[in-house]
């Protein structure tokens, strides 16, 4: 199974990658972020044309997730946490994997800048209800895939020039510990078991040349409970997709289980 996630800034924008993506890496669930659209307004045709459903939770102009898929789903949940403010952040399915009941959510967490505004206490409050979340479910033993922009850089071998970040809500050290508190909770950072490698990112910024300097950062992510760990066979960072005209400026990460 393929589980590809992918933070495409605007469906209507990139729904020609997202097109083309799917055709060309044939991905079970392709999980969205940033979609930047009411669900009433998604693609469902265009991409129902190529064989894929979808299961969207959108939000009109910016946030907004969305599952696309060609397996046997059941229980969609578009309120995986209470948001305080009520944004389209989180979609969650199960599905019956070798079977096993999985659930995969596709998040999209805050991004908190400025530091020294209610945005970063609002990113500050909706980790900590996500924390909870997760700390709950593996309790219950619960099998999940938890893929999505995570706006957190790990570590510093996920970020170029890590001493420009310190004081940046994506590297500030009480998020990255919200992070490494939610690893020690029963899930892997699911990159980093089969790649050990500095400089691995999954976005740049559009300005000063960065993909083509490789100025990046790893804040894309998949998250999975230890209990289906032993199922992942690789994870790709899919980066030919910064190469297309008029592209996101985050690429692909790419799941693929055993």
């Amino acid at each position: 199974m393929i589980i590809s996630s992918w933070n495409v800034n605007s469906v209507r924008v990139r729904l020609n990658h997202i097109i083309q993506y799917l055709k060309k890496n044939k991905p079970n669930f392709l999980l969205l972020q940033e979609i930047k659209t009411e669900s009433k307004n998604f693609p469902f045709s265009e991409i129902k044309q190529i064989g894929y459903d979808s299961e969207v939770n959108g939000q009109k102009s910016y946030n907004g997730v969305a599952i696309i898929y060609n397996k046997k789903i059941s229980n969609i949940n578009l309120n995986v946490i209470n948001d305080e403010q009520k944004q389209s952040r989180t979609i969650a399915v199960d599905v019956n994997y070798k079977n096993q009941l999985i659930k995969i959510i596709s998040v999209y967490v805050p991004n908190g800048n400025p530091v020294d505004t209610d945005k970063y206490q609002y990113k500050l409050k909706w980790l900590k209800s996500f924390e909870t979340f997760l700390i709950n479910q593996s309790k219950l033993k619960n099998k999940l895939i938890i893929g999505g922009d995570f706006n957190i850089i790990p570590n510093e071998e996920d970020v170029y020039n890590p001493e420009d970040w310190e004081n940046d809500a994506l590297f500030r050290i009480e998020i990255r510990k919200i992070f490494r508190k939610i690893l020690n909770e029963g899930y892997e950072d699911s990159f980093r078991l089969v790649n050990k490698e500095p400089n691995n990112y999954t976005f740049w910024d559009y300005q000063q040349r960065s993909f083509d300097k490789n100025k990046g950062l790893r804040i894309d992510h998949f998250l999975l409970s230890k209990n289906i760990s032993h199922l992942i066979k690789d994870v790709t960072i899919d980066k030919f997709l910064r190469t297309l005209e008029r592209p996101s400026d985050h690429v692909p990460i790419r799941l693929i289980l055993n």
